[in-house]
């Protein structure tokens, strides 16, 4: 076999069945061995490199599964790096197939088709491991272990470089089995003590990111909650991991007057910063810290205890030593109530397109958030009823994400409704990936709200810098004539009421859709964004 069809023959033995890339000549090789098990191995070609590392983030967000893309070195490194640092940040296995100049040139600076100083280097910087084979014979081990190392410990993306002479090359090789992944012990002595401390509280606050996901974690996190009576505050990242109609379930800015009153905060599977680098505010409640992370549970953090290991699976030790205890009581009744009543007073225009997207989509169904005015909203309006329904950047904020994520994490949804909330600021960026969404009958409905701004640098300057505005101001297409030049579906909401009608029409048609809605100004989001700080 050649070594791309090593290289494709291992990308399937460890379950992959869909690659986002784009072909080059450096990658010749691989895309040739990848034809040879085309009916096994399913390749989506989106228009822009950036899109192959963000659909391959969607894809592995909504389906727990690894995300492959795949783009040739140099300028198609550095277009899929926003994805990278976006699955980085999002502790999101994502594997990244790079091409690399010859190998007899790595490093020569001869100028070489691509090359670009310090590839690897750069693609160390954006992932939790990457390597470059130098022999063809590598590749197997490599990439076996780009899988290893993202299903071990904290997950985040990877790459392996291959160059075009290893791949064209001939070679006689076994592919091997996926490699074991060790899964250390519990700490059981530290579980034992956070036991403890729980019977000793009485007013908990379980404070969950994005190490609590997935249906194990979603069955577990609300039979702690109910036997502490505690409250859990989810991060952006951590919506999902219980369902916000659960009477424990809280948005983050809840902690502003939950903090005030807590003897106990639990974090489990989250840095435990805010997005300024200090660590979340607890008042005098003791603190313990749970995350897969070593550098997560350190300084600035200061906890009375530790634990390095698995959320979930502290999850699944300590649910069954709790006994049902005293908690909150009714004091979480009346904060439930005062967080919809503060969200609703404050934001109510965006919480009413919010109101109707949810109600448009099957408790199942995904949102795909975008950083606009009605998205920033939605990181603490939007209801989440499921596990990995919920996709939001993280701390990159990398606008322009969401129509490429929303198409990968439709292809890996298996049917779920996915919808995006854009705006016509990230969407510019994104927009030539309708084509990839009618290529390919990727029935991903787009929610796109139009001010012809970008509306958050654009309220900024009104309100910080007296009305100075540079640089914020948009000149749109007609969206109906884009649409309909790509062969994707197009209608116009004027208000929520017909947002809630044009997503279930679309979501019944089956089809890639934009739902065009026209908006003004819009109250400010960040109040309660930053009262959770």
């Amino acid at each position: 076999m050649t070594g791309g069809d090593a290289l494709t023959k291992t990308l399937l033995s460890e379950g992959t069945d869909t690659v986002f890339g784009i072909p080059g000549v450096q990658l010749d090789g691989l895309t040739d061995g990848m034809y040879r098990h085309r009916e096994e191995l399913g390749l989506v070609v989106p228009r822009h490199e950036q899109a192959t590392t963000y659909m391959a983030d969607g894809f592995a967000r909504v389906s727990a599964r690894p995300g492959v893309a795949m783009v040739v070195p140099g300028p198609g490194v550095l277009n899929a790096g926003a994805g990278l640092a976006t699955a980085y940040a999002c502790s999101t296995p994502v594997l990244l197939v790079a091409g690399t100049i010859p190998s007899p040139l790595v490093g020569a600076g001869l100028g070489a088709l691509h090359e670009i100083p310090a590839q690897t280097e750069t693609l160390a910087g954006l992932t939790k491991w990457a390597a470059r084979p130098t022999r063809a014979e590598e590749i197997p081990e490599l990439v076996h272990e780009a899988y290893r190392q993202m299903r071990s410990g904290r997950p985040r993306p990877t790459a392996i470089e291959v160059a075009p002479d290893l791949l064209h090359q001939e070679i006689d090789v076994t592919i091997g089995e996926p490699f074991a992944v060790a899964r250390p012990p519990l700490p059981a002595t530290n579980v034992h003590r956070l036991a403890d401390l729980m019977r000793r509280s009485r007013r908990i606050v379980l404070y969950v990111g994005g190490g609590v996901k997935g249906q194990r974690a979603f069955d577990l996190l609300p039979r702690l909650a109910a036997a502490l009576d505690a409250a859990v505050v989810m991060t952006d990242n951590g919506r999902g991991a219980i369902d916000a109609r659960d009477p424990h379930a809280l948005p983050a800015f809840a902690m502003r007057t939950l903090r005030e009153r807590a003897d106990l905060v639990i974090g489990l599977g989250t840095r435990f910063v805010t997005p300024f680098g200090a660590p979340v505010a607890t008042g005098s409640a003791q603190v313990a810290l749970v995350n897969a992370d070593p550098a997560d549970l350190a300084a600035p953090r200061d906890a009375a205890l530790t634990i390095c290991a698995d959320a979930t699976d502290v999850l699944a030790a300590l649910v069954p030593q709790i006994e049902p205890q005293a908690g909150w009581g009714e004091e979480l009744v009346r904060e439930r109530t005062d967080s919809d009543r503060l969200v609703r007073g404050t934001v109510a225009p965006q919480m009413a397109f919010v109101d109707a997207i949810r109600a448009a989509l099957p408790d199942d169904g995904i949102l795909v958030n975008e950083l606009t005015q009605v998205g920033y909203v939605s990181t603490y309006g939007f209801p989440v009823h499921a596990p990995r329904s919920y996709v939001w950047p993280g701390y990159q904020g990398t606008l322009g994400y969401a129509v490429p994520t929303a198409l990968g994490a439709t292809v890996g949804a298996g049917g779920r409704a996915v919808v995006v909330l854009t705006g016509d600021g990230g969407f510019g960026w994104s927009l030539q990936e309708l084509a990839t969404a009618r290529k390919y009958g990727i029935p991903t409905v787009i929610v796109l709200f139009e001010d012809g701004r970008f509306g958050n640098v654009w309220r900024i300057q009104r309100d910080s810098y007296g009305g100075r505005f540079i640089g914020s101001d948009l000149t749109n297409p007609d969206f109906s004539v884009l649409a309909q030049a790509f062969g994707v579906a197009f209608t116009t909401a004027a208000d929520p009421a017909q947002v809630q009608r044009a997503i279930g029409d679309a979501l019944t048609a089956g089809v890639p859709t934009v739902v065009r809605v026209p908006v003004g100004d819009f109250p400010s989001p960040w109040s309660l964004i930053h009262e959770r700080h």
